[in-house]
């Protein structure tokens, strides 16, 4: 098991990983080698923001600005650990 994330991590997708909008669907994905993931509610807005620049408390702080009130601090970095453990983020 992969110890968590360090303050510093600056989580991007994977390599193999493709991030895209699927128009027929109206969801944004995940495309995985052998899989697609369908990305639910504000999910495909934190994953735009995971493009290796952002701290996970920078990716925080946009987003708790962006929604005030919203449990983003308690919410993200637990969704962006489990990303990582699934091997989505690097």
């Amino acid at each position: 098991m992969k110890a968590a994330p360090a303050t510093g991590w600056q989580p991007v997708l994977a390599p193999a990983i493709v991030r895209r909008h699927d128009r027929v669907r109206g969801a944004d994905l995940l495309v995985l080698p052998e899989r697609v993931v369908v990305l639910t509610g504000r999910a495909a807005l934190v994953v735009g923001l995971c493009d290796g620049t952002r701290t996970v408390p920078a990716i925080v702080d946009e987003l708790a600005g962006r929604f005030p009130g919203a449990p983003i601090v308690t919410d993200v970095p637990p969704f962006l650990d489990r990303l990582r453990k699934e091997g989505w983020l690097r």
